[in-house]
């Protein structure tokens, strides 16, 4: 049976409740609470939700800038539903901020953090005090370049002039660390100075601003307000020169990781895209520093320097670190691990526990991220020197390390035994301070016409200089190249008067000047 026709009064009637129900609805959604329960069913509905993830993963962090990635992406520091890590993962990210040492290694044992932060430098000192939870360093956040400083009272101008001097280091720290590579840059041992141990970097600022100690060992800006603070202070060195030193790293327990590895691997490329998208953008950074300002309750301008004072590591970082690029010449995670290990193990402190890189890392979260490619992922390229002018080429240098290097009379080429020797003393410390320039002084004893010793010192400088070019990857304009024949012996055999002090002329001295 065909049904009634409305009429038009039936329609108008139609009409006007539907105008009424939009107004009501319209009203409706302007109430705050109404509009608030609207965005977390729209926020949870859009997340990628995943059963089995932990709803916040707790991230232990000091007040550094180095970690600028993650916080930048999580929207602040607490957990929150703005976070990207929110909307695209379907889990929170919460930061704590816990500056003493001892309090953060307590939180990562009895569980109030699920990530902690640590400086693969320094990290073979505190391994065995770990072990029963099995750490595992999971990914690298930056590289230190500026953020750590060593800052000199007046007189001191070069590695050398730390002889017999105060320097005040907080032990088996990132800052530690620094000053070892920079002593044994300049051929200083660590018994040629008198080291003077305080809590923190803080403390070491205080001790030099108050004129106890002759250097000291610093985080930035606190080398800036030391040389402000103290006459005739300078910065000696910084990690802007320093560039591959300090890596502060994520560890997380071996059980943790099993558990949570799709979560982890989504906190790390979450954490990949903040960072190269504020090592691409000014803006970004500016956005950042005003998180930071408000997570660590610190200037806006403090928070955008420590930003700018370190490298945030990319995806092509890491892969760097962990050693997945078998094109990459750099100094890799295990590199300075094993290194340090030694390093502070010869002064006493033991690191024998330590166990291998193999057995405290793992690579799952950046071997298995596909997803991370561009430009923007890309890891960091070396520095491009221009060709040292004549005023570089004769700038006095920082430091100086000299290595004997044997060559047979009359020739310059570099046989096995000099190349091992360039590696295992000089290559490590090339790579260390990878935007500083290296120039490259041969000597040589006196036998032999003055002018032909001279040529054939630069020609043997300069075969050092290829082979660190072609087999290790260092640029061309890097190295200055001197030849000095018999004009610079080493003190104390002036006159080459026996076979040893000959032997000790014939050496190669490599510096590391400062543009």
């Amino acid at each position: 049976m065909a049904g009634k026709r409305l009429t038009p009064f039936s329609k108008i009637l139609i009409v006007l409740a539907i105008i009424g129900g939009v107004y009501y609805l319209l009203n409706k959604l302007r109430d705050p609470k109404v509009k608030q329960k609207i965005n977390e069913v729209t926020s949870t509905s859009s997340s990628k939700s995943k059963d089995g993830y932990k709803d916040v993963i707790n991230v232990g962090v000091v007040t550094w800038g180095g970690y600028a990635g993650g916080q930048y992406f999580n929207e602040g520091f607490e957990a929150n539903t703005n976070s990207r890590f929110y909307k695209d993962y379907g889990f929170k990210v919460n930061f704590k901020v816990i500056d003493d040492f001892d309090a953060s290694r307590d939180a990562f044992k009895n569980g109030d953090i699920d990530l902690m932060w640590a400086t693969i430098d320094a990290f073979p000192t505190e391994v065995e005090g770990l072990s029963q939870y099995q750490p595992q360093v999971v990914f690298q956040a930056d590289w230190s370049r500026g953020g750590d400083a060593i800052v000199a009272r007046r007189g001191i101008s070069k590695v050398s002039d730390l002889k017999g001097k105060k320097i005040a280091v907080a032990p088996m720290t990132p800052s530690h660390s620094f000053l070892i590579w920079l002593l044994e840059a300049g051929d200083i041992k660590t018994s040629q100075v008198k080291i003077v141990e305080v809590p923190s970097a803080i403390d070491a600022a205080d001790a030099f601003k108050s004129g106890t100690v002759d250097a000291a060992v610093v985080w930035s800006p606190d080398d800036a307000d030391c040389v402000s603070k103290v006459a005739g202070a300078r910065v000696l060195e910084s990690t802007k020169n320093a560039t591959h030193i300090i890596a502060d790293v994520f560890v997380s327990k071996k059980n943790f990781i099993e558990k949570n590895k799709e979560q982890l691997r989504d906190l790390y490329e979450g954490w990949m895209i903040g960072a190269s998208e504020l090592n691409n953008s000014d803006a970004n950074k500016r956005k950042a520093a005003k998180i930071l300002a408000e997570g660590l309750s610190q200037p806006e301008d403090f928070c955008y320097d420590a930003i700018n004072n370190v490298r945030l590591a990319t995806h092509g970082d890491n892969e760097n670190f962990f050693g997945m690029n078998q094109n990459y010449n750099g100094v890799t995670g295990e590199d300075l691990y094993n290194k340090m290990k030694v390093k502070y193990n010869n002064l006493g402190y033991n690191t024998s526990g330590a166990k291998s890189w193999r057995l405290l890392s793992t690579r799952d979260l950046v071997s298995k991220t596909k997803s991370l490619t561009g430009a923007n992922h890309t890891s960091e390229k070396q520095k491009e020197f221009t060709a040292a002018s004549e005023t570089v080429a004769k700038k006095e240098s920082l430091s100086s390390k000299k290595v004997s290097i044997t060559f047979r009379t009359g020739e310059y080429q570099l046989s096995d035994n000099a190349k091992q020797l360039i590696d295992v003393q000089f290559t490590p410390i090339a790579r260390a301070f990878a935007n500083a320039r290296i120039r490259i002084e041969g000597n040589t004893d006196n036998v032999g016409g003055r002018s032909s010793n001279i040529a054939l010192s630069k020609r043997r400088a300069n075969s050092v200089a290829q082979y660190l070019i072609s087999e290790h990857n260092m640029p061309k304009n890097r190295f200055i190249i001197v030849g000095n024949g018999p004009d610079k012996p080493i003190a104390g055999c002036e006159r080459n008067q026996n076979d040893n002090c000959k032997a000790k002329n014939r050496r190669t001295d490599f510096e590391l000047v400062v543009d």
